[in-house]
C-alpha cells in the first residue's frame, strides 16, 4: 500500500503541471490555439483585397510612377514597366488598393 502513494503523488503532480502548461498556452495564444477574431480586422483586409477602378493622370517620380486623381489624391503604382507607356496620359486603372501605403497594385490599365 505504501508503493501506491508515490505513484499517486506523481500522477497528481503530472496532471497539475499539464493543466498549468495548457492554461499558459491558452493565455499566450500559442501556435496550436486559434486566435479570436478582432472586430474590423478582417474587414480592413477584405477591403484592401477587392479590386477597384481608379482614374487620373500617370506621373513619373524618378523610377517610380504614381496616379494623380481629379480630386488631387496621389497613389503610387507598383508596375512601372506596365505603366511607363502611359506617362502624362489620362488613364483608367483597375487594381487593388493598399490604403496604408497608398499603393495601387495594377491589374489593368487603359487610356480614357
Amino acid at each position: 500500500m505504501k508503493r501506491m502513494k508515490p505513484i499517486t503523488r506523481d500522477l497528481v503532480l503530472f496532471v497539475a503541471i499539464s493543466a498549468f502548461v495548457f492554461i499558459f498556452a491558452l493565455a499566450c495564444g500559442g501556435p496550436f490555439v486559434a486566435r479570436a477574431a478582432i472586430p474590423g480586422e478582417n474587414l480592413a483586409q477584405s477591403q484592401q483585397a477587392q479590386s477597384a477602378v481608379f482614374q487620373g493622370t500617370v506621373l513619373r517620380n524618378g523610377e517610380r510612377f504614381s496616379l494623380r486623381t481629379s480630386s488631387g489624391q496621389i497613389f503610387q503604382l507598383d508596375d512601372s514597366e506596365h505603366v511607363q507607356p502611359y506617362e502624362d496620359k489620362n488613364v483608367r486603372i483597375t487594381g487593388t488598393l493598399n490604403t496604408s501605403a497608398k499603393l495601387i497594385h495594377v491589374i489593368r490599365i487603359e487610356l480614357v
